[in-house]
């Protein structure tokens, strides 16, 4: 049965009995083609299955900016997700990177049963899933395994403590090849203090790299601290490279600010 037999044409519900909360998958009514996934009544995802190489959060567009970045336009990526919800960026590699290596972390078995039922991948997508914990999991590969590694399984107060740690952050980088990237969504209330605790210990994480580079990337406004939101961090297994900060601020969501070296410390160390 192809993907679009298999689109939904009702409000599909599904209990996530490990939260108990429901999942939800609506249409997006402004693109069509797009579902939304919710979680407890509150937005989680965005899918466009008609154009999965859009993106509409800006946090997840900001990190598709960076795996852009990740290897020459085309080239498939390694790519491990920890934290699946309805799996935008592994349609976004397929997408943008056919054939690319994808595994993803999920730990609610229900959440990613109900996804992959209602939301179908794209065709030809090479996807390893996983029902579990994210930092448990990351024993079931190789050092070197892949390009590129996304966290995004929490936010602020909520954060699972074991995921937050610099000894958490280091056994994420050890799967990172030379040319890896470790990517990490954090959520947070006004003051940033989850996240720059989160930068500090990302940059004791990957400590062990010599050479490795670390960036922030927001919505300029969101570094003031004076706003929730998200902001990304993308830390790389290599010195960070300039050039990247030019691209990312050009390719947006605008208006966008990078923070590396002197700057990221600064905001890393206010409180």
């Amino acid at each position: 049965m192809g993907a679009q037999d298999r689109t939904p044409h009702k409000t599909p519900s599904r209990l996530l009995r490990g939260i108990g909360a429901h999942a939800t998958i609506t249409e997006d009514g402004f693109t069509p083609g797009a579902w939304v996934l919710s979680i407890g009544g509150a937005e989680q995802s965005h899918v466009n299955l008609a154009h999965p190489e859009e993106i509409f959060y800006e946090y997840l567009r900001r990190i598709g900016n960076v795996l852009d970045l990740a290897a020459p336009a085309g080239q498939p990526l390694r790519t491990l997700h920890l934290g699946a919800g309805a799996l935008t960026l592994t349609r976004y590699l397929q997408a943008t990177r056919p054939g690319s290596e994808q595994a993803a972390v999920e730990l609610e078995r229900e959440l990613l049963d109900f996804v992959l039922a209602h939301l179908p991948l794209p065709e030809g997508t090479v996807l390893e899933t996983v029902i579990g914990d994210a930092r448990d999991a990351l024993s079931r590969w190789e050092p070197g395994s892949f390009d590129a590694i996304v966290l995004d399984v929490f936010a602020g107060a909520d954060a699972p403590e074991h995921l937050t740690t610099p000894e958490f952050y280091a056994e994420a980088a050890g799967l990172l090849s030379p040319a890896g990237v470790l990517m990490v969504n954090v959520g947070d209330d006004p003051g940033l203090a989850f996240c720059r605790r989160q930068i500090r210990a990302l940059q004791e994480g990957m400590s062990g790299i010599p050479g490795a580079g670390l960036a922030a990337l927001a919505e300029k406004s969101m570094f003031t601290g004076r706003f929730p939101g998200n902001i990304v961090l993308a830390a790389t297994a290599f010195p960070w490279p300039e050039e990247w900060t030019a691209q990312l601020l050009a390719a947006g969501p605008h208006p966008a600010d990078v923070l590396t070296g002197e700057r990221l410390d600064v905001f890393a160390s206010e409180h």
